[in-house]
């Protein structure tokens, strides 16, 4: 038999009477994944997903790409062979023979899903560990602190052996919680704001504020890229970029500068919730974290989420900058994040920006603005950029 990849589902096995939509969304995720590699064969059997493929290139791209695929906790490539015992104990050596000869100690676990299986999962263990000590004499023999783990599963189809696990990006299946528009700026916190939300299977929408010629056409460019590194998790998406220098200019010529800020992202949200209902999406996604800015403190926030019905997630509210830092790297962002082209959120950046205001402050604060018409144009002037990946 070929190698084959086997992959753990996470929450999706917790899931009630609608557990087989999750599973159907992460199966037809994975095939979509796969179909720019090659040809193979997808398949959900006890909770684990099989994926066959004829071309050991092709299986081996496809083993790094599952692992940003959100809904699988493990990811496993396994050798396979019939559920005979002898069987089982020759692949096992022949499988772990490049593992056995560079590790000092091992051991063997097993799992005995076909319970028709003549031998308990101990007995199992126990003899293809002894049939590998056999062959690999030099390597001792621990069961509690082992170098390397062999693993061996007894399935429906066929028996299985395979090395440790790699972990998988776990969550849930994009696409199986619904749609969401995310605001991603150029920085450091959204694209991980934005990562997090996908993990929970949310399908995203994302919205760039471009400030031109206050903010530069590479900027925008930066915001690109940042989109095209999430697409290997959060799938295809289209990229909404919004017109916002009329807005910001008639901030600055009609507005208390102290409120500038808190005015300009009352304004985001009023457009990106415009864009969720023309697209079905039912919430907005921020990057916002408590205290960072003068922005996100409680009220500031209360002020700016009162212009809009959407829930508004914020899965960064309660982290450090360090945490949120370590995400970006972990995910490959940080290093697009931090080049030197700065978004809209820089521009007219008031001296004293009011950091504990009053809904009524900033309401009167922007009276002075056709609220309506600026946001009717900005929505009409929206460029789509189609975000797809290699």
């Amino acid at each position: 038999m070929n190698d084959i990849i086997l992959l753990k589902l996470g929450e999706i096995i917790l899931k009630g009477l609608n557990r087989r939509r999750f599973e159907q969304r992460l199966l037809s995720n994975i095939r979509w994944r796969l179909s720019r590699i090659g040809r193979f064969r997808v398949y959900l059997l006890q909770s684990t997903v099989y994926v066959e493929g004829q071309d050991p290139d092709e299986l081996d791209a496809a083993f790094e790409e599952l692992q940003k695929v959100f809904g699988v906790v493990a990811i496993s490539r396994a050798r396979a062979c019939e559920k005979d015992i002898d069987a089982i104990a020759r692949l096992a050596v022949e499988a772990m023979r490049e593992p056995m000869r560079h590790a000092k100690s091992f051991k063997v676990e097993s799992k005995r899903s076909d319970k028709s299986f003549p031998m308990t999962s101990v007995q199992l263990s126990q003899y293809v560990g002894g049939a590998l000590n056999d062959a690999y004499p030099e390597v001792a023999v621990d069961v509690h602190d082992p170098e390397l783990t062999v693993h061996v599963e007894v399935r429906d189809l066929a028996a299985y052996v395979h090395a440790a696990p790699v972990p998988g990006a776990g969550g849930m299946p994009v696409g199986s919680n619904g749609v969401a528009v995310t605001l991603l700026s150029g920085g450091i916190d959204s694209p991980v704001s934005s990562w997090m939300i996908a993990r929970r299977g949310v399908r995203l929408i994302p919205v760039h504020f471009f400030s031109f010629p206050y903010t530069s056409e590479q900027a925008k460019e930066k915001v690109v890229e940042l989109a095209r590194l999430l697409a290997p998790w959060c799938g295809r998406m289209r990229l909404e970029v919004v017109p916002f220098t009329h807005i910001q200019e008639e901030i600055r010529s009609k507005c208390p500068e102290e409120y500038f800020t808190l005015v300009m992202r009352r304004f985001m949200m009023r457009i990106a919730e415009r864009i969720a209902l023309d697209n079905g999406a039912k919430a907005i996604v921020t990057g916002e974290n408590l205290g960072q800015v003068a922005s996100q403190t409680m009220e500031a926030m209360a002020c700016t989420r009162a212009v809009t019905g959407l829930p508004i997630l914020q899965p960064l509210i309660g982290m450090d900058k360090g945490e949120i830092v370590a995400q970006a790297r972990k995910i490959g962002t940080f290093d697009t994040s931090i080049l030197p082209y700065e978004d809209c959120c820089t521009v007219f950046t008031p001296r004293h920006p009011r950091t504990h205001p009053t809904l009524a402050e900033v309401e009167e604060a922007e009276a002075a603005l056709d609220v309506d018409a600026l946001v009717n144009d900005a929505v009409l002037g929206v460029e789509r950029i189609v975000i797809d990946f290699e």
